[in-house]
C-alpha cells in the first residue's frame, strides 16, 4: 500500500471536530489581514483565502453579519457579495488566467458546508484537468503556489 502524507490537512481535520467560534468572524475581529489572508475588505462582506484550496486563487466573498441563510442576509449585503465577486473574479483573471470559474454556496452540513452558521461564496478559477488522478485517486490536492504568495498577488491585482 502506498501511503501520501499531508501533514498540513491534519490542521483541518482537528479543527472541523472543535466546536469553536466562527473562523470567518474570529478573521475579521483579528484586524490582521495578512495573517488571516483577508485579500479585500468591502462596506458589508470581504473577500478572504481558502486556507484549503481546491485551486491557488479560491478565495471566498464573506458577509460581515453573521448569518447562515440567504433569506437571514440583508439585500445590500447580498448585492454587494455579488460586486466583490466580480471584482475578484476580474483580478483573478488578470493574475492567473484560468479557463473557467466555480461559484457557488454550500448551505447547511447536508449540503457540504464546511462552516455552516456563516453564509459566504466561493470563487474558484478552474483549468482543464485541474481534477488530476491526485483529487481523484489519492484523494490528495496538489497547489503549486504557497497561500502568501497568492495573497500577495491579489491584493496587487485588487489595487
Amino acid at each position: 500500500m502506498d501511503y501520501l502524507w499531508t501533514p498540513w490537512r491534519y490542521r483541518y481535520i482537528v479543527d472541523a471536530s472543535k466546536d469553536a467560534g466562527c473562523i470567518f468572524c474570529e478573521a475579521t475581529a483579528a484586524n490582521d489581514d495578512a495573517k488571516t489572508l483577508i485579500v479585500l475588505r468591502g462596506q458589508k462582506n470581504y473577500i478572504i483565502l481558502n486556507r484549503f484550496p481546491y485551486t491557488t486563487g479560491h478565495v471566498m466573498v464573506v458577509p460581515y453579519a453573521h448569518v447562515a441563510e440567504l433569506p437571514a442576509a440583508e439585500p445590500d449585503t447580498l448585492a454587494e457579495m455579488m460586486r466583490l465577486a466580480q471584482r475578484i473574479q476580474a483580478a483573478i483573471e488578470k493574475t492567473y488566467h484560468p479557463q473557467g470559474y466555480n461559484l457557488g454556496m454550500n448551505l447547511g452540513r447536508a449540503a457540504g458546508a464546511g462552516v455552516t452558521g456563516h453564509l459566504h461564496l466561493h470563487v474558484l478559477p478552474r483549468w482543464a484537468g485541474d481534477a488530476n488522478f491526485m483529487t481523484v485517486v489519492g484523494e490528495t490536492r496538489l497547489e503549486p503556489e504557497e497561500l502568501s504568495t497568492t495573497y500577495e498577488k491579489l491584493r496587487k491585482a485588487l489595487a
